[in-house]
């Protein structure tokens, strides 16, 4: 059984956004970058499916972007992934989701996996839309925002989020895909042991140009942070003086009391 799980590496959350020169992305300068949050939990499901079937399954991880991402793949070897393919692609930013799906698509082509993992959609895009485009490409079956996993006699059962707090449950006959929501599953913290022996694991580079054949079928028009707003106030003090303070400032700057 063969295995790909997909990985992207995003900026820290917590970091400050500013747009590029470009003005179609952000600057990354400053900024620290970490592996998606979703496709944590992907990495966990393939781990966790690994030793379920006795580690024989050969688990690949993929990530497209520059040669900082290969820090994000460290991670997943560590965590348990077998090797790495990293395909070089120093504007990775600038392609549309169904590119990147198509690089997916065109490296898991010709290698057979029976399964492929990816998170429900990146933290820095959030298009959502990769793992789906990617299985329509390759005529797989798929499940998108799964919550939970099973695998038994070449089937996955999954259970899947829908809007409202509904679940639904699906079946899928491998070779399948699916993409995986947060509280799926808890991702495991790498051991230094383990973070050791992924210095040794094979990470094979391929030119982003080797697999992408497809023009982008959406483009960056521009990219600008929201306007500022002013700032509120904090009203302080006993509840008749704030109150009172809150009538002035309704007469003041409102129509609410007039």
């Amino acid at each position: 059984m063969k295995i790909l799980v997909c990985i992207k590496q995003v900026p820290d959350m917590e970091s400050r956004f500013r747009p590029d020169s470009s003005g179609v992305w952000f600057s990354e300068t400053d900024l620290a970058f970490r592996m998606n949050e979703y496709d944590e939990y992907a990495v966990e499901q393939a781990v966790r499916l690994k030793e379920q079937l006795g580690g024989e399954p050969e688990l690949t991880v993929l990530s497209i972007g520059p040669d900082r991402v290969v820090e994000a793949m460290k991670k997943a070897l560590a965590m348990g992934c077998d090797r790495g393919v990293h395909v070089q692609d120093a504007a990775a930013q600038l392609k549309d989701p169904f590119q990147i799906a198509s690089i997916i698509a065109a490296y898991a082509k010709e290698r057979q996996f029976d399964l492929i993992f990816t998170g429900l959609q990146s933290q820095d895009r959030g298009s959502a839309q990769v793992g789906v485009a990617a299985a329509e490409i390759l005529n797989f079956a798929s499940a998108s925002t799964i919550i939970k996993f099973e695998y038994a006699d070449g089937v996955a059962t999954v259970r899947r989020e829908l809007e409202g707090g509904v679940k639904g449950i699906v079946q899928l006959r491998t070779p399948a895909l699916v993409t995986c929501q947060l509280g799926l599953n808890v991702p495991r913290y790498p051991t230094l042991p383990n973070i050791m022996k992924a210095k040794k694991k094979e990470i094979l580079a391929i030119p982003v140009a080797d697999l992408l054949h497809d023009e982008p079928r959406a483009v960056t028009a521009s990219f600008y942070a929201p306007a500022k707003k002013g700032t509120g106030i904090v009203l302080e003090g006993d509840v008749a003086e704030q109150a009172e303070r809150l009538i002035g400032i309704l007469k003041e700057k409102t129509a609410v009391l007039r």
